[in-house]
């Protein structure tokens, strides 16, 4: 197995507490289990289960996860290959990336983005919260993934979300104060899913583009604030580690709307989990940033990151 990059691994030194440091360092050499949520918009969890183990799957459920089951790593590709799976009542998806739209938690009725949507996971779960009512807008950049995401939605039966080829950057502007919620899960380095055992999965990845991710980062947070109603709640996450991604994002934002801006307590029914950086590299950041949290990663999870705003009026 390939060895991660020098200059990651000492990174992670700082950030992480000491005696989490080996296991998240095993982590990227574990083969993790196949993980799927029911979709309940085309089916019930109770038929789901009747017809996947009649089928031979051994479904093992995710204590903390409503409708989540994982299945032994070589079982996937006989997963994909099933009529569960081909007809939308299964989404394979990763635990960590469950995790924001649960923290989010729209209801039905509101109006919700998706400002960052492709493949679209976390819109097919939140169309699920919210049973198809209300309005949920999902907004791509990029036009492959883009036609990806509205594959993904009419394949699982989604009918209440709007889709929009567009930069996310721009929404803020031209629909200011619309949304109740908003989810962003930024692009960026993408640090959480690097794989010892495939060395392509941090190929792209140097100092230059954890700076280039979050200069991008920065404006679509502004984007996804401007776009918030008074009183509305927005979730910022990414998959990676870096500060400069994540604490040091929003602590900009915090600065720059005063007390028009607060962070949120995260609850996760997780027990590895690391709260926000409060001082990176020499520099004071927020003290609400202690309310973020750091999923660190394990056999089953990818490592997370997840800060939950309130916009104030």
């Amino acid at each position: 197995m390939a060895v991660l990059p020098e200059p990651f691994v000492t990174r992670l030194e700082e950030i992480l507490p000491t005696d989490s440091l080996k296991a998240c360092l095993d982590s990227f050499s574990v083969i993790k289990p196949t993980t799927f949520r029911v979709n309940t918009l085309k089916t019930t969890e109770a038929r789901l289960c009747r017809e996947l183990e009649s089928d031979g799957f051994q479904l093992v459920r995710v204590s903390w996860g409503k409708g989540v089951f994982t299945v032994a790593p070589e079982r996937r590709r006989r997963l994909t290959e099933s009529p569960a799976f081909e007809e939308g009542r299964i989404y394979i998806q990763g635990l960590s990336s469950m995790l924001a739209p649960w923290v989010l938690d729209p209801r039905p009725g509101e109006t919700v983005l998706d400002l960052a949507a492709a493949p679209g996971g976390k819109t097919l779960l939140m169309a699920a919260m919210m049973e198809n009512r209300g309005q949920l807008s999902a907004v791509e950049s990029v036009k492959g993934r883009f036609f990806r995401l509205r594959s993904n939605l009419e394949r699982h039966g989604v009918t209440m979300v709007k889709t929009y080829l567009m930069d996310g950057r721009a929404v803020g502007s031209k629909v200011p104060e619309r949304f109740d919620r908003v989810l962003l899960d930024a692009p960026c380095s993408s640090e959480a899913r690097f794989n010892t055992r495939e060395p392509s999965s941090w190929s792209h990845w140097s100092l230059k583009k954890i700076k280039e991710s979050a200069r991008k980062q920065r404006r679509l947070l502004d984007s996804a604030i401007r776009s918030l109603k008074p009183g509305g709640e927005l979730l910022y996450c990414t998959c990676s580690f870096a500060p400069e991604e994540n604490e040091m994002i929003v602590d900009a934002q915090l600065r720059r709307y005063g007390a028009g801006l607060s962070v949120q307590p995260v609850a996760l029914p997780l027990d590895h989990c690391q709260n926000g950086l409060v001082h990176w590299r020499g520099k004071s950041l927020h003290g609400d940033l202690v309310k973020a949290v750091r999923v660190l990663p394990t056999p089953e999870l990818d490592g997370f990151f997840l800060c939950k705003l309130k916009k104030n009026g």
